[in-house]
C-alpha cells in the first residue's frame, strides 16, 4: 500500500463498503423484473453461475490491482504498464475515471429523487396524492429539482470529506446492516398481503424453457457483470485502501453473495406487493417511484412502511453514489495533488452544475444513462482485466490476490482469469450493443 494512503480499518468494513457499492438502484428495479421475465427460479442458474465464476474473478482482479499498486485506475494502470515499457498507462486509466464521472452526474440526479421521496414520505399527505405518475414527472420542475440535486451532493460530499475509515467505512457500517434489516421487514409485510402468493409464484416458479433462449443467458450475464460493480473503477479504488492482511478471495465471494441476497430480497419485497394490488411488475424505474407509492397508499400501515422502504432505497443509492464519486475524487487528488476536502468540493460542485440540465429533462437523462451504461461502462472492466490478467504476469497477479488469504486460489484459477474472464468481458460489450443489456 502506498505510503500515506488512506485505508479501511477492518476487513468487515471494507466488505460492507463494497457491498454498498454493488447494491444500488439497479437491484431494486431491474433484477426483480428480469427474474420474473426470464424464467423465475430458472433464471438463477445462469445468473449465479456468472456471478460466482465471472463476478468473483473480476472482483479479485480489481481488488488485487488496487492493493498491489496502492493507487486508483490511472496510477494503477500506469504502474503495471510501465514495467512493460508502455507509457500510456495514465491515459488508459483515465478512461474508467471519466466514465465514472459521467455516472456520478446522472446517478446524483436519480439519488436526488430518492432523497426527496424520503423527505416527503414522513408527511402523511404524501400517500394522499391522487396521481403518483404526475408526481414523478414533477421531479423535473425547475427549482425543486435543482434544490434536491444540491442536497443529495451535499450529503455525499460531507461523507466523503471525512475520508475512507471515518466516512466511507463508518457510514456503510450503519447503512448496510440497516438496509438488510429494512428488506427483511418489508419481505415479511409483503408476504402477508392478500394476493402476494401470485407474486411469489411469478418469481420462484421455474420456467425451464427460458434456459434454451440466448436472451436469457445474455440478460443473466449482463445483470451478474454489473451487479458487482465491475468497470475498472470503484473496486480498484477500494482495493487500493486495503492492507496486505485482507483476504481478497473471501472478500470477493462475500461481496458477490451479499449483493445477490440484496437483489433477491428486493424482488421478494416488490413483486409480491405489486401482484397483490394488480400492478404491472415490469415498470422499470417507475416501479420504485410510482408503483410502490400506489401500493403503500392501499396498504394497511402504508405510511409507516413507505418510510421504511424509501429509507432503505436511500441507503442503497447513497452507498453506491459514494463509491462512484470516490473514484473521481481519488483521480483528482492523484492528478493534481490536492487535499481530499478540496477535491470532494470541486467534484461535487462540477457534478452539480453539469447535473442541472439532466435534473430538468428526463428524456436527455435517459439517453445519457443508456449510452453510458450500454456502450461505455463495459469497456472499463475489459481494460482492468487486460492490465491485471494479461499485461501483468498472471502468476504475480495470483500471488498478490493470495496474500493474506486463508484459502488461496490455485493455478487452476489462472486460465479462468486470463481467458474466461477476458473473453466474457468482451462478450458483455458485444451483448450490450446487441441486446442493450444494461
Amino acid at each position: 500500500m502506498a505510503q500515506g494512503r488512506e485505508h479501511f480499518n477492518t476487513q468487515i468494513g471494507f466488505i460492507l463498503a463494497c457491498v454498498g457499492s454493488a447494491v444500488g438502484l439497479g437491484n431494486l428495479w431491474m433484477f426483480p423484473w428480469r427474474l420474473g421475465q426470464y424464467g423465475g427460479a430458472a433464471f438463477l442458474i445462469p445468473y449465479l453461475l456468472f456471478v460466482y465464476l465471472i463476478g468473483v474473478t473480476g472482483l479479485m482482479g480489481e481488488y488485487g490491482l488496487g492493493r498491489m499498486t496502492g493507487k486508483g485506475p490511472m496510477g494503477a494502470f500506469d504502474q503495471v504498464l510501465r514495467k512493460k515499457g508502455m507509457l500510456f498507462g495514465r491515459t488508459m486509466g483515465s478512461y474508467p475515471v471519466i466514465i465514472t464521472f459521467l455516472i456520478t452526474i446522472f446517478y446524483s440526479v436519480v439519488t436526488a429523487w430518492v432523497v426527496r421521496y424520503v423527505w416527503e414520505s414522513f408527511f402523511p399527505s404524501f400517500l394522499e396524492k391522487q396521481d403518483f405518475g404526475a408526481h414523478f414527472n414533477s421531479l423535473f420542475e425547475g427549482g425543486p429539482a435543482i434544490l434536491w440535486l444540491g442536497v443529495c451532493l451535499l450529503i455525499v460530499a460531507l461523507i466523503l470529506g471525512r475520508g475512507v475509515s471515518k466516512g466511507i467505512e463508518g457510514i456503510n457500517r450503519i447503512m448496510m446492516p440497516a438496509l438488510f434489516g429494512v428488506l427483511l421487514i418489508m419481505i415479511i409485510r409483503s408476504a402477508t398481503l392478500e394476493g402476494a402468493g401470485e407474486g411469489f409464484r411469478y418469481l420462484l416458479s421455474p420456467d425451464w424453457s427460458q434456459l434454451t433462449k440466448p436472451i436469457t443467458w445474455a440478460m443473466a450475464l449482463g445483470q451478474a457483470f454489473f451487479s458487482v460493480s465491475l468497470m475498472g473503477a470503484a473496486m480498484v479504488v477500494y482495493g487500493s485502501y486495503l492492507s496486505k492482511d485482507t483476504d481478497i478471495p473471501y472478500s470477493s465471494f462475500i461481496t458477490a453473495s451479499f449483493d445477490t441476497m440484496a437483489a433477491l430480497a428486493a424482488s421478494l419485497v416488490i413483486i409480491p406487493a405489486v401482484f397483490a394490488f394488480g400492478i404491472d411488475p415490469a415498470a422499470g424505474p417507475p416501479l420504485v417511484f410510482v408503483t410502490m407509492p400506489e401500493v403503500f397508499k392501499s396498504m394497511t400501515g402504508g405510511y409507516f412502511f413507505s418510510i421504511i422502504f424509501f429509507v432503505g432505497v436511500l441507503f442503497a443509492a447513497i452507498s453506491s453514489l459514494m463509491s462512484i464519486m470516490e473514484v473521481v475524487v481519488d483521480g483528482f487528488m492523484d492528478q493534481f495533488n490536492t487535499s481530499r476536502k478540496l477535491s470532494v468540493g470541486v467534484i461535487a460542485g462540477i457534478a452539480f452544475v453539469l447535473g442541472i440540465p439532466l435534473a430538468l429533462d428526463i428524456d436527455n437523462l435517459t439517453i445519457i444513462i443508456d449510452f453510458v451504461s450500454i456502450y461505455l461502462m463495459p469497456i472499463g472492466a475489459v481494460l482492468a482485466g487486460l492490465v491485471f490478467f494479461v499485461i501483468n504476469p498472471i502468476k504475480e497477479t495470483r500471488d498478490e490476490i493470495n496474500v493474506g488469504s486463508n484459502n488461496p486460489v490455485g493455478r487452476w484459477w489462472e486460465p479462468i482469469a486470463r481467458y474466461v474472464f477476458i473473453g466474457v468481458s468482451i462478450l458483455v460489450v458485444i451483448l450490450q450493443m446487441l441486446y442493450q443489456v444494461g
